[in-house]
């Protein structure tokens, strides 16, 4: 198991930004927070899946070729290698607890196929920083 994870980390996107909540064996859970009208790029991983819950606002989430509306407390299921997206639909910040599982997590596991801010497509990094001592 590969786990580049570490409490504490965040990280600013165009999008919004990420913060590590909690890491252990085999899953990160992640607080994302997505601006209005933000979202987040068309994406696969190779290595985990993910499940998302919307703790505010008002989103809705690519998963394959469907698009699913989301509100608050509500999941959606992103098996390993489902192309996914998030966006937020509200006029607020949109808070989403996101669960990784999977044998590496890793930044560089994101797959990029469309992305409104012309960041690169294939293995694109975000320099992970730790606000932890």
């Amino acid at each position: 198991m590969v786990n580049n994870y570490k409490k504490g980390d965040k990280c600013e996107r165009p999008w919004g930004s990420w913060h590590v909540e909690e890491v252990g064996e085999g899953f990160v859970v992640k607080t994302i927070a997505v601006n209005p009208g933000a979202q987040l790029s068309l994406q696969s991983h190779e290595h985990r899946s993910e499940k998302w819950e919307i703790i505010e606002g008002c989103a809705e989430a690519t998963l394959g070729e469907s698009a699913v509306p989301l509100g608050k407390g509500e999941t959606v299921e992103i098996p390993r290698g489902a192309v996914h997206s998030l966006k937020n639909l509200g006029p607020d910040i949109l808070l989403v607890k996101e669960i990784q599982r999977g044998g590496i997590l890793d930044e560089g596991d994101i797959v990029r196929y469309k992305d409104s801010y012309g960041r690169c497509s294939g293995n694109c990094h975000c320099k992970v920083r730790s606000e932890m001592a």
